[in-house]
């Protein structure tokens, strides 16, 4: 079997507040394989960011370990991890007066010299992504000049520019509507299965990612499950993520219910 990008070992996460530790998951259990499109779900307030942020290394595990390519992921430099891992944050933009070219120029810094010059090969790789995303005619536009959704594409071809074995995207669809989310999932498909990268992103929006994602990793009860869609539809995992029982899992349409409605 092909070794994983990323995987864990005994996680558990959480965080300190004082002299207390609250656990938010325990036995964590994640494997990302190349070519994958992984969504992570689970109801507000799980910890589906808290899982995101100790996977990526920007938060330290409570215990157990989170393995980049069979290496501690505490153990890399941040140049070295910038090489391996590219994210996307919710955090909103500071203000700037880059064009989309400028902004997902950007993802080329880890390869850059000192002084930030480019290359063709790096101008190369910036276009290819621009071209991947369909956002390529959006080069000399100002990144506040142009939508929600043509942003989303631009901070994703960022990622591709970097140029790294894994993509972690936390809630890519917020604020998008419904045409503009199908069209980011349907990209993110894409790019997964066409570029052989590994595409983790956080999402409320289940019943899409169970149509479209190869495998998901689902958070409740201080567990994190992960499997294909198919599996976690026929075990029942989904009757049980949210805590309201008024709302149930329709296995036949796919999609979440009123019961009694």
């Amino acid at each position: 079997m092909e070794i994983p990008i990323l995987h864990t070992d005994n996680l558990s996460i959480g965080y300190h507040t004082k002299n207390q530790e609250t656990v938010v998951a325990h036995d964590v259990s994640v494997s990302l394989q190349k070519g994958k499109l992984v969504s992570l779900i689970g109801a507000n307030g799980i910890g589906k960011s808290t899982l995101l942020r100790t996977l990526t290394g920007i938060q330290k595990p409570l215990s157990g370990t989170v393995l980049l390519e069979n290496k501690l992921i505490s153990d890399y430099s941040h140049l070295e991890l910038s090489r391996k891992l590219a994210l996307v944050l919710t955090e909103k933009l500071p203000p700037s007066n880059l064009t989309v070219f400028e902004l997902v120029a950007l993802g080329r810094q880890p390869y850059t010299n000192w002084v930030g010059k480019m290359t063709p090969g790096d101008i190369a790789k910036v276009n290819e992504a621009l071209h991947l995303t369909s956002t390529f005619h959006l080069s000399a536009k100002r990144h506040f000049q142009i939508s929600d959704g043509q942003l989303q594409n631009v901070l994703v071809a960022r990622t591709l520019a970097q140029d790294t074995p894994l993509i972690v995207l936390d809630e890519p669809t917020t604020h998008l509507d419904i045409q503009h989310k199908a069209a980011l999932f349907r990209l993110l498909k894409t790019l997964s299965s066409e570029t052989g990268k590994c595409i983790l992103f956080s999402t409320h929006d289940v019943e899409m990612a169970i149509q479209l994602s190869d495998e998901i990793i689902v958070m409740n009860n201080g567990k994190a499950i992960q499997d294909v869609p198919e599996n976690l539809i026929g075990n029942g995992t989904f009757d049980t993520l949210f805590p309201d029982e008024s709302i149930v899992f329709d296995k036949q349409k796919l999609r979440f219910v009123f019961r009694g409605f």
